[in-house]
């Protein structure tokens, strides 16, 4: 039996990424959320254009969903599906990192935590179920900033607050973190959201290869870093371990 045809499998991912802003996206931002070269992205694009699924701007260069595409439905991918699909592997991965385990979405610029694992002690701790979180400053944010242009164009405007003296603030400094969150394929947080407070993050993907939220664990930075203040490479490996297994159980082919 015939697999599935990756070039239709990228068209449909740029088709839902289009559909999930208002706005107008560029060449590298589609290329970026997708982890496509901009050749491929461009070609398939331009086949996208050709046939009215997509329409360019000749102002801007950016893209949009075109008039012969009148209706996409729901372009993403519902929450409750990705929590139902994610829930047996964050609770694996709680018990094999030792600490707590949240997964998130893209929400009006911040991050919406959709479920939350305690970590496996005694110790007294609050559910985050529905708690929103800078983008900017957590593990789960940087990894929705590098592979989403969507959340990324939501925090353009104005200045990323500021938590600790080591949250991320500077243009320059985010686009250099996030082209290493797309380098190595996972994002990391050590005292930015809060003195003391570390984490550690993957994308999740679903069909094409559209990251559609992503997994990460939380906890005291003594715990999920080294002496010298990196993240222990054990945890990253159970993290991303984690979010591929959820990735495959949504279709995503491998990357």
């Amino acid at each position: 039996m015939p697999g599935p045809v990756q070039s239709i499998e990228r068209a449909a991912a740029i088709l839902r990424l289009l559909a999930q802003g208002s706005g107008r996206l560029g060449l590298t931002e589609i290329a970026n959320s997708l982890g496509l070269a901009r050749g491929t992205a461009h070609g398939i694009l331009r086949t996208l254009q050709l046939v009215g699924f997509v329409e360019q701007d000749k102002a801007t260069g950016k893209y949009q969903l075109g008039a012969a595409l009148l209706h996409l439905g729901t372009s993403y991918l519902d929450v409750n599906e990705l929590r139902s699909r994610a829930i047996n592997w964050a609770d694996a991965l709680a018990a094999r990192s030792g600490e707590a385990v949240r997964i998130g979405t893209h929400l009006q610029g911040r991050v919406l935590v959709v479920h939350h694992v305690f970590r496996p002690d005694d110790s007294l701790q609050t559910l985050d179920v529905g708690m929103l979180l800078p983008l900017h400053a957590t593990a789960i944010g940087k990894v929705l900033l590098a592979y989403d242009a969507n959340a990324a164009a939501a925090v353009q405007e104005g200045e990323p607050e500021r938590f600790t003296r080591r949250t991320v603030r500077t243009r320059k400094e985010m686009s250099r973190v996030l082209a290493t969150v797309r380098e190595h394929g996972w994002a990391s947080d050590v005292d930015e959201a809060g003195p003391g407070e570390a984490g550690v993050a993957a994308p999740i993907r679903g069909y094409g290869g559209l990251v559609v939220g992503a997994m990460g664990i939380s906890g005291a930075t003594e715990r999920i870093c080294d002496p010298g203040g990196r993240p222990r490479p054990e945890l990253v490996g159970y993290v991303r371990d984690a979010a591929r297994a959820v990735s495959r159980d949504l279709g995503a082919a491998r990357w």
